[in-house]
């Protein structure tokens, strides 16, 4: 029974272990087909009536012999418990060494069994093969593949006829190749002797999941190759990736990448930023440890004429009790009232401190009648204050009084030596010394570190206010635009589709029956192409706007779009030819950089005339910021503020013109400058302007430029030159460096005030590639022009921006209190009061009227004056600051001041000069700023004002319309560009519409303070920087190329 039991025990387990098991291959991984083992087997699984299964278990089957496996489990644990229960006559270790010997042998039948079955596999395997081989010989096919389907993360092997290729007679044959149009994964593998006839070599190879097909030739290891007669072989693997995916692919590998060396870059970053750090405190410690030496060898230097003049006492005028004493006791001070000047004062005070007032004064007590009984009354009137001895003394300081501080009239001051007494219990000098050292090194250190704490958080909330603001104002500037295109969602998503929606109502394509939509990415230059035109289809809402949808690349960083009335063109929309384009976030492209090259003769702060000096450097910045390369050229005047200027180095010199010019590079505000130094001294004049030979001086200069560029190796992408000053570099470019190898920049110019130089700016105009003006009304005032309006179809107008590092009320130093739109109301308040008292105003809550101008007749110097009588009226405080460069203006503002500050000198101040502090401060303590210009190309003054919370109050004409809208006329213009109202404007040129606009400003001060306050903070919460500025200049250096 015991046999029987192991036998059944044997079967079942042996049955178990193959059936799990099943056959193993002896290549790689998916190297064969899977096959059944043999016609007999079938035939005997067909006569037992089974379903077709593998191989394996046909074969486990009929090796068992067994059927009705339950049962005979059953049967078998059931006599196993009778056998062992009822007869224990079998030593366990003799039923384990029986087991051992079955499952050898079990192993062994296993063994025999997978061998034959690998034989039987390998002989279908080679047969297949082998008919290939014949079949492509045939056909005169010198490679083929097995399995000649090929699939994704599998095996294949290659073979070669050699005697059919133009390697026959080389004894070394390779394969060489990679995957996907040889961009993945590349390989090299020797060929190997097979058993078929005709000279057939081959290799294994696997195929990576990524592959959709597989390119190679062969060659000698040397020079001789079989390329399949230059066009290479290819394999099209099936089942897997096609090409789109794999583009897919990797560009999502690529972004990994692109993550992984980000948080390396961040990692070394912060390792750098930490080892600066280090060095840095341990540069802080060590500044700190000298300055405390030196403070405490200067108090040891000042402490030593008290220590040789301090006694114990001094005989009938004053004592200690007790006499020997140390620092922290409390001591008895005793004072003889009759032994100086103060013997007739009803009180005595003692005013103290010690180590000759290391502190101050830090010692104040009263002093009472001793009412000593042994004292002879005509010799002393002694009088005594209880004294704690302060911690650290070498020496009590003090003098008598007759009053407490700030209350004493007469004083004992022992003859203008002061008293000094010795403490007798002192720690020994030095160490005492060493010790006051230690105490101003800590103090020191607490300090810095506070500091530095106070400036950390101030620049972290800097950067986030900024921060903040410039992702504002991108939003703004995509829904600016939502009356015509918009996308949802508003912000384009790398590697997700977005939904296009148009409204052609307000465009061209207004009335047509189709609007066709047609795209791409990168400025269409993605890799893709364009997109298929596709038909919009009508919103849900009703409304006239249009939609379709694409999806987006990963490696988009932009969406370009135009629109159409038919799928094959007709009428476009292009936005007058610099077409649609809306940034795309979180993809694996970056735009390539720009470069631009500035020709200017202005450039704040270094050299500065006017705003374009200003535009200069603050568009430059802004530029830069959104990862573009700027470069600006500029001449090297004698009168330029060096101290500016970082880095200046001499960086060359060339031959042009008849003289050499000598070429120096610096840093301003963080921009490369080329400085360009002429040796004919055209720029040695102590001035910008206001030469006679100025035409001739700046035409020199903007040749001298080009010539620069050239000999310089430069090749920009767009030259930007600015008003009539640098307008040559146009045609001279045109005209001599076109040809030379500057073929692919284009010219941009800039009007910033078409007053002077028409001339040149006509010229310009018909040269440039692209032109605009400083503001969208001002490019319409002048459109009419004679030089403008030939050259509409190219110029537009771009509003200025300020630059908000250089004004920016939380980081100002010319003012009081710093603040933002968070606690503008007590910043300002703190500024009104600042300048109230610096120009020796009434320091009362007036309404204040600012006005920072030049004293000329654009700016409406008749106006200025009728607003400054009006304010008063109204019970206002006014400041003007600016000055005329006409004598006859300024004189005229002189008279007025004069009379103003005779009458109303509590309520008006003019300051007739240029002072850059105090206007920070009038901008900051001013309610209102007003501009009552009669043209303005841009206006800076209404920006800044905003910046600083300040409300304008402007006349509706150029960039003072485009920026100003009226809290009761202008909402409707403001949510059009997704602002709130924020002044107050008038139209006319006259006294009347002044007094308009003024008056409702004063009465809204008056009448709504609550209303008010949030107005100015409305009005700070708005961007006028260079961002959105920056965004449009950026579209128009990129139409300029195209």
């Amino acid at each position: 029974m015991i046999s029987y039991f192991l036998n059944q025990d044997f079967s079942r387990k042996k049955q178990g272990r193959m059936a799990a098991s099943g056959p193993k291959s002896s290549g790689p991984r998916g190297f064969g087909r899977r096959t059944t083992v043999g016609s007999a087997q079938k035939r005997t699984q067909k006569k037992n009536g089974e379903k077709d299964s593998n191989a394996t278990s046909t074969a486990t089957n009929e090796v068992s012999g067994i059927s009705k496996l339950p049962a005979a489990k059953v049967d078998v644990q059931k006599q196993s418990s009778v056998v062992l229960n009822e007869r224990n006559v079998l030593d366990r270790s003799d039923i384990e060494d029986g087991s051992d010997r079955l499952d050898k042998k079990t192993t062994d039948d296993d063994d025999l069994l997978e061998q034959k079955l690998k034989l039987e596999r390998e002989n279908l395997r080679r047969k297949e093969i082998e008919t290939l081989a014949a079949e492509n010989l045939a056909r005169g096919d010198r490679m083929f593949v097995y399995p000649v389907i090929v699939k994704p993360d599998e095996d294949i092997e290659v073979f070669l006829n050699r005697n059919l290729s133009t390697l026959n007679n080389e004894p070394d044959v390779l394969i060489m190749g990679a995957f996907n149009e040889w961009r993945w994964k590349s390989f090299t593998r020797r060929l190997e002797k097979t058993w078929i006839h005709e000279d057939w070599l081959s290799c294994l190879l696997h195929i990576p999941k990524e592959a959709y097909k597989m390119d190679f030739v062969f060659f000698n290891g040397q020079s001789v190759y079989d390329n399949n007669d230059s066009k290479d072989f290819c394999v099209e693997i099936k089942g897997g990736m096609d090409k789109v995916d794999f583009e897919n692919f990797l560009l999502e590998e690529k972004l990994r990448e692109q993550e992984k060396l980000a948080k390396e870059e961040a990692e070394r970053e912060r390792q750098k930023e930490e080892k600066r750090r280090i060095e840095a405190q341990k540069a802080a410690i060590e500044a700190d440890r000298a300055q405390a030496k030196a403070e405490t060898q200067k108090r040891r230097e000042l402490l030593q004429p008290a220590i040789k003049k301090a006694v114990v006492s001094a005989e009938n005028v004053w004592y200690i009790e007790p006499s020997d004493f140390k620092a922290e006791d409390t001591v008895k001070l005793y004072y003889n009232k009759r032994s100086g000047p103060l013997t007739n004062s009803k009180e005595l005070w003692l005013h103290g401190g010690f180590n000759n007032w290391v502190d101050g004064l830090s010692i104040v007590v009263k002093l009472v009648n001793a009412e000593l009984k042994d004292v002879d009354p005509k010799s002393g009137n002694w009088w005594f204050a209880e004294v704690v001895v302060p911690g650290g003394a070498l020496v009590i300081d003090w003098v008598f009084a007759d009053g407490p501080p700030k209350g004493a009239f007469l004083y004992d001051n022992n003859g203008y030596q002061d008293f000094h007494a010795l403490v007798p219990q002192k720690l020994p000098e030095e160490l005492y010394w060493l010790e006051e050292e230690n105490m101003i090194f800590r103090k020191l250190q607490e300090d810095r570190r506070l500091k530095e704490e106070v400036m950390r958080a101030k620049m972290e909330k800097t950067a986030r206010l900024k921060a903040e603001t410039k992702e504002r104002t991108l939003k703004k500037f995509l829904l600016s635009q939502k009356d015509v295109v918009y996308t949802e969602p508003l912000e384009i998503q790398a590697g997700n589709p977005v939904t296009v929606l148009y409204n052609p109502a307000n465009t061209v394509l207004n009335g047509k029956p189709e609007v066709w939509f047609r795209g791409s990415f990168n400025r269409w230059t993605h890799r893709l192409g364009p997109l298929p035109p596709q038909k919009m289809e009508a919103t849900d809402d009703e409304s006239s706007h249009v939609k379709t949808t694409a999806k987006v690349p990963l490696d988009a960083y932009m969406m370009d779009f135009v629109f159409s009335e038919k799928e094959d063109g007709g009428i476009f929309d292009n936005k007058n030819g610099l077409d649609y384009h809306l940034p795309v976030v979180g993809g694996i492209s970056k735009e390539p950089p720009l470069h631009i090259v500035h020709i200017a003769v202005e450039m704040a702060p270094i050299a500065k005339v006017g705003g374009l000096g200003d535009v200069v450097t603050s568009l430059s910045r802004a530029v830069q910021e959104l990862n573009h390369n700027v470069d600006i050229v500029f001449p090297k005047y004698d009168c330029i503020k060096h101290n500016f200027v970082k880095d200046l180095q001499f960086n060359r010199s060339y031959h042009w013109g008849g003289t050499e010019i000598k070429v120096w590079h610096g840093k301003v505000e963080g921009l490369s400058v080329y400085f360009l130094d002429p040796q004919n001294g055209l720029f040695q004049r102590g001035c910008v302007y206001g030469c006679a030979d100025d035409a001739g001086r700046f035409g020199f200069f903007c040749h001298a430029a080009l010539e620069f560029l050239l000999q310089g190796g430069f090749h920009p992408d767009i030259l930007h030159c600015h008003d009539w000053s640098s307008a040559p570099v146009s045609w001279l470019f045109k005209d001599h460096y076109t040809q030379y190898g500057l073929i692919k920049t284009r010219i941009v110019f800039t009007i910033h005030n078409l007053e002077f130089g028409a001339n040149a700016i006509g010229k310009a105009m018909t040269f440039a590639d692209k032109a605009t003006t400083v503001s969208p009304t001002y490019a319409k005032e002048v459109a009419g022009n004679s030089v403008i309006s030939a050259h509409l179809y190219k110029f537009h107008g771009i509003i200025n921006g300020i630059d908000p590092d250089i004004w920016d009320p939380y980081n100002d130093n010319f003012i009081p209190v710093p603040y933002t739109s968070e606690n503008v109301v007590e910043g300002k308040r703190a500024a009104k009061e600042e300048l109230q008292n610096r120009l020796g105003l009434k320091s009362a809550d007036f309404p204040v009227v600012g006005i920072i101008t030049r004293l000329t007749h654009q700016k409406g110097i008749h106006l200025i004056k009728h607003a400054i009588w009006r304010t008063l009226e109204r019970n206002g405080q006014v400041v003007l600051l600016g000055s005329a460069p006409d004598p006859r203006i300024q004189n005229d503002f002189v008279n007025l001041a004069n009379q103003l500050h005779s009458s109303h000198g509590d309520r008006a101040r003019l300051v007739l000069t240029y002072d850059e502090p105090l206007s920070h401060l009038i901008y900051a303590g001013a309610d209102f700023i007003l501009v009552p210009s009669i043209f303005e190309p841009c206006g800076l003054t209404q920006l800044i004002a905003m910046r600083y919370g300040a409300v304008p109050v402007v006349r509706k004409t150029g960039g003072l319309f485009d920026t100003v809208f009226d809290v009761d006329h202008d909402k409707e213009r403001a949510q059009a560009q997704v602002l709130e109202p924020n002044g107050f404007s008038f139209d006319g040129a006259d006294a009347p519409g002044v007094d308009y606009a003024l008056n409702r400003a004063i009465s809204a001060w008056y009448d709504g303070r609550e209303w008010f306050n949030s107005l100015c903070k409305t009005v700070m919460e708005q961007d006028w920087s260079w961002n959105r500025p920056a965004l449009e200049y950026l579209e128009l250096y990129h139409s300029a190329r195209k």
